[in-house]
C-alpha cells in the first residue's frame, strides 16, 4: 500500500500533514477500543491522546505487523496502563461463591446489535471488562492475561465468567425490557 507508507514516512519524519491524516483514519476506531476497556468516554479521550502521542513522539512502527495492529497494540497498551493505575488499591479476585451460574439464553435472546452489546459490555465492572475485552476481542489466553495485568490465572478465568454472568444478565433484562415496551 503506497499511501500507507508514505504516511510512515512522514510520521517518521515528525511530517504535521501525515500525523495528522494518520490520527484521522485511526483515532475513531481507536477510541471505541478505549472506551471498550475503559468504559468512562472521557477517560477514554484522555488514554487515545496519549497513545497518540506516543505514537507521535516515539514512531517506533517497524513493519512487522500492519500499520493497523501496531496502532491497536499501542492504544491497548496505554488502556491497560490506565486501568492498572486505577486498579492499584482495589482487588482483581473473585472468589467462587461470588460467581453464580450464567442464565440460559434462548437464541433469540441473542440478537443485538454490536452498538447495544458494545454498551453493555462498557457497563461491566472494571476487573471484568479488562479480562472480557482481552480474552474476546484480543484472542488472549488467561495466562496471557494474567502476566499482562498481574494477577493470577485464576483470577481472569473468574473475571471472564463474571463478566459473560453480567452481560447475560443484562441482555435478558433489556429483551424483558423490549418485549413490555415493544
Amino acid at each position: 500500500m503506497e499511501n500507507e507508507i508514505e504516511l510512515i514516512k512522514g510520521c517518521r519524519t515528525g511530517d504535521e500533514a501525515a500525523r495528522k491524516k494518520l490520527y484521522l483514519i485511526y483515532s475513531e476506531r481507536m477510541l471505541a477500543i478505549c472506551y471498550r476497556y475503559i468504559g468512562d468516554i472521557d477517560a477514554a479521550h484522555d488514554v487515545l491522546h496519549d497513545a497518540f502521542m506516543k505514537i507521535f513522539t516515539r514512531f517506533s512502527f517497524r513493519g512487522e505487523s500492519s500499520l493497523s495492529t501496531w496502532i491497536t497494540k499501542v492504544v491497548i497498551s496505554h488502556a491497560l496502563d490506565y486501568l492498572r493505575k486505577q486498579q492499584r488499591d482495589k482487588k482483581w479476585l473473585l472468589y467462587d461463591d461470588q460467581i453464580t451460574d450464567i442464565p440460559e439464553l434462548d437464541k433469540e435472546e441473542y440478537l443485538l446489535s454490536e452498538e447495544q452489546l458494545l454498551l453493555f459490555v462498557a457497563e461491566l465492572p472494571q476487573g471484568c471488562r479488562t479480562v472480557f475485552n482481552l480474552y474476546v476481542f484480543e484472542d488472549k489466553t488467561h495466562k496471557e492475561i494474567a502476566d499482562l495485568l498481574g494477577i493470577k490465572e485464576h483470577s481472569s478465568t473468574s473475571q471472564l465468567h463474571r463478566a459473560k454472568y453480567l452481560l447475560a444478565k443484562k441482555i435478558k433484562e433489556f429483551k424483558k425490557y423490549e418485549e413490555r415496551t415493544g
